[in-house]
């Protein structure tokens, strides 16, 4: 087992690196960190390409046994490194996951037009997850879906589905080519949620939290719908709109 205690050390820096979007997209590597999120990590063959903790750190037995590298750190340097405010000590390097074949067989998506709260995509991502969603596809303007906020927020559910970045200008023709009904959200010009269609396929397309989905988007959906405010509020959440019509969406093929 490795140790380092300098922070000038340039594995430390390497990894403080991975902080930064541009660090994450150039090297395809991102940090998963505090014991949740590690061992959901270690759920999946070949995510984990390393695992760092810091000195005095108990790792249970069944974390730290896996034929995976381990280097410890001294605190200073961890806490240097975490993005948290309690450390819980312990973080892996993990490969971002890109599962060709599972994008290419789902029938149920989430798309998702500029949300740009890490909270509510981290919740969407784990929403979409609870509901039994194959793919979450994160469009331009997005949030980068391996933010560490993000990843706090989703729970783990990065490791449990497709989680990637696209351009929905082409993955909406996409989708209704291949007879999968894609569902807008709006406040204007929709039809109330629960006259939507019945289907076994189906993608949802939920937007900004300011300015929602892009007309241009809403104009290639194949029907756009809302869902009705009873009380004195403009607007759901993004992420609590996403809840109600997933899970309304989803159950109809139960």
């Amino acid at each position: 087992m490795k140790h380092i205690q300098s922070a000038q050390n340039p594995q430390v820096k390497q990894w403080k690196k991975l902080a930064m979007k541009k660090e994450r997209e150039r090297t395809g590597l991102f940090m998963a960190e505090g014991f949740h999120l590690v061992e959901e990590a270690l759920k999946s063959p070949g995510v984990v390409t390393e695992m760092i903790v810091a000195d005095g750190t108990d790792i249970p037995p069944h974390l730290h046994n896996r034929g995976i590298p381990v280097t410890t750190v001294a605190k200073d340097i961890f806490t240097g490194m975490s993005e948290t405010e309690t450390p819980q000590g312990i973080m892996a390097v993990c490969r971002q996951m890109k599962d060709e074949q599972t994008l290419a067989s789902a029938e149920t998506f989430l798309l998702l037009d500029a949300v740009q709260d890490p909270g509510n995509l981290g919740t969407m991502i784990r929403t979409a997850d609870a509901a039994g969603i194959d793919a979450v596809i994160a469009g331009t303007g997005s949030v980068d879906i391996y933010n560490p906020k993000v990843l706090r927020s989703a729970q783990g559910s990065h490791f449990h589905l497709p989680v990637i970045s696209g351009n929905l200008e082409e993955w909406i023709p996409r989708l209704i080519e291949k007879e999968i009904p894609v569902y807008g959200t709006a406040l204007e010009g929709a039809k109330d949620y629960r006259d939507a269609v019945p289907a076994s396929k189906f993608a949802l397309l939920v937007g900004n939290e300011g300015s929602g989905v892009a007309k241009e988007l809403l104009a290639k959906t194949s029907v756009n719908l809302y869902v009705p405010i009873y009380g004195k509020s403009e607007s759901l959440n993004v992420a609590v709109a996403a809840g109600v019509l997933l899970y309304y969406l989803r159950s109809t093929h139960e």
